[in-house]
């Protein structure tokens, strides 16, 4: 049974990175649009001021807000594919269908039965408006309920054909001629049913804004600890876009989740200070501050000799975590050592967003110095109280800092620069391997990719055990037959892989910003298409 669930829960994190993979880029443009309307910017640069800029500013941003008011149908579309076993393009196009048969169903019933709300506002009745069709309010949850029920219908019905004249309703129209009924049953029965979830969510989120710093620090130290089990977005991803993570009215309209929330202020002028919500997207503090300190002590306590190649190992990596926010090449590299510093990380990590908590900083940071920059520097420090992220910051490094160092010289952890004589000195990313390759071979990132493609498949055991690929921000995702199978010293040292994450029949290699690339290369060496 635990089997089961934990297979379940792997497919739907693998799932759920394609909505979660483009909706920050959403957060980026937004701000960059916010550039070009922002008052405090036209004052400093008077040539902003013109209707050219201005007018290109609020149309990007007019535009992308539109998503944040569509967030279950992206959910439903993108759990659907990532879930759809083949045919991923026509599962996601069966769930838009679904998505738009169910609004109407549910319209419809809840007409017919007379609890449809007639009046003029619809805020605080547990209704709302999707797509032009006034249903009960059921956010993001919506979209991955129906994104859900979609690929199950579709996994179980797109291979079932018919002989002569039915012929042509075999495949994907079967799957929606079934998923009809299905969906509009579930209509009928949210339609009872959801208002018992809606309170009960209601609560928790209650629950959790009133546990004030000990919620804070619970949610920042587990967000880290589930890194490898590469589970960690299942707890985020609901305080960012759902209701856990704070309602506001901005603008007229009311927005669900932390991210949601601040992307709307950001746009809206009337906002003179960012949501006290923004704190379940400070996440960056240890990103950029935090296990900077950790490479530094790891530094300072490398052995004498050792302390050349692990400045030349460390340095990319605490650059690539302060500027992007990739902090697993770090984390992976005294995760399997010293796994009490990875707990040690992750209860700094949670103290630092309860530092933010408590001082009161509106700043947005969810990952590296890029974004943060790029949000809060144009908002100014009446918006966001950015230097006081800054402080917080400094603190957290200092405190990785000093706990770090203590820890390994105590109980003598094997980090990098501190192994046996035996053993390499070296953080295995995949960077370092192709800047080696590439310099020995002259050949290109693509053609390094491509050649070590077939050592990947070697080491997972073959091409006949491996049976799905996918990726995420960092990791290469596999399912196989036989994960015993896996050579991880053959995955470390001869393709780069900074760490090897075995459960049951799912496998994570973490080769970090590159893994999209090697995904590629591992896919055509397997003759496989996106779309299967």
């Amino acid at each position: 049974m635990k089997k089961k669930v934990m297979d379940a829960m792997q497919r739907f994190s693998k799932a759920m990175f394609i909505p979660i993979l483009i909706l920050p880029i959403e957060g980026i443009l937004i701000a960059f649009g916010n550039l070009f309307t922002n008052p405090r910017l036209i004052e400093v640069l008077p040539f902003l001021d013109n209707p050219i800029t201005t007018g290109f500013g609020t149309i990007l941003t007019g535009s992308l807000v539109s998503i944040l008011t569509n967030l279950g149908l992206i959910f439903c579309v993108g759990i659907a594919i990532g879930l759809a076993n083949k045919d991923k393009a026509i599962a996601g196009f069966t769930s838009l269908l679904g998505y738009l048969v169910f609004v109407n169903a549910m319209n419809k019933f809840m007409q017919l039965t007379g609890v449809l709300y007639e009046g003029e506002s619809l805020q605080g009745t547990g209704q709302t408006m999707v797509l032009g069709v006034q249903i009960l309010d059921m956010g993001v949850f919506l979209g991955l309920i129906l994104g859900i029920v979609t690929a199950i219908v579709h996994n179980k019905f797109i291979d079932t054909e018919f002989k002569g004249a039915f012929q042509i309703y075999g495949g994907s129209r079967f799957v929606f001629i079934v998923l009809i009924p299905v969906l509009v049953l579930l209509s009928v029965a949210l339609t009872f049913i959801w208002p018992f979830f809606q309170a009960g969510i209601s609560s928790l989120g209650g629950l959790i804004q009133h546990s004030g710093s000990f919620g804070v620090f619970l949610y920042g130290a587990l967000e880290r600890l589930l890194i490898p089990t590469g589970l960690h977005h299942l707890i985020y991803t609901p305080f960012l876009y759902t209701s856990l993570g704070g309602v506001a009215e901005i603008g007229g309209q009311v927005y669900e989740g932390a991210r949601n929330i601040y992307y709307a202020e950001i746009i809206d002028p009337t906002v003179k200070e960012l949501s006290s919500s923004v704190v379940w997207d400070a996440r960056g503090i240890s990103k950029m501050f935090g296990l900077i300190g950790a490479c530094l002590a790891m530094y300072h306590v490398a052995k004498p000799e050792n302390k050349g190649k692990v400045k030349a190992i460390l340095i990319p990596a605490a650059v690539t975590s302060f500027i992007a926010g990739v902090t697993e090449p770090i984390e992976f590299s005294f995760l399997f050592v010293a796994p009490l510093l990875f707990v040690v990380h992750a209860a700094l990590s949670g103290l630092g967003m309860v530092a933010y908590h408590l001082l009161d900083v509106r700043a947005i940071g969810p990952n590296g110095m890029i974004d943060f920059l790029l949000f809060n520097v144009p908002l100014g420090i009446e918006k966001t109280h950015w230097p006081m992220y800054i402080l917080v910051g400094l603190f957290s490094f200092a405190a990785y800092y000093v706990v770090f160092r203590f820890l390994i010289v105590k109980f003598n952890f094997k980090t990098i620069g501190r192994e046996d004589e035996d053993e390499e000195t070296k953080l295995y990313s995949k960077k370092d391997y192709e800047k080696k390759n590439n310099r020995v071979t002259g050949t290109s990132e693509s053609q390094s990719n491509n050649g070590i493609a077939p050592v990947i498949v070697d080491a997972l055991g073959g091409a006949s055990n491996i049976n799905t690929v996918t990726n995420c921000y960092t990791r290469l995702r596999l399912t196989l037959d036989n994960p015993e199978k896996v050579n991880e010293e053959v995955l470390k040292k001869e393709t780069g892989a900074s760490g090897v994450v075995i459960k049951d029949k799912n496998v994570q290699v973490v080769y970090g910003l590159q893994v999209t690339n090697i995904r590629k290369a591992v896919d055509s060496y397997l003759g496989l298409s996106t779309n299967e």
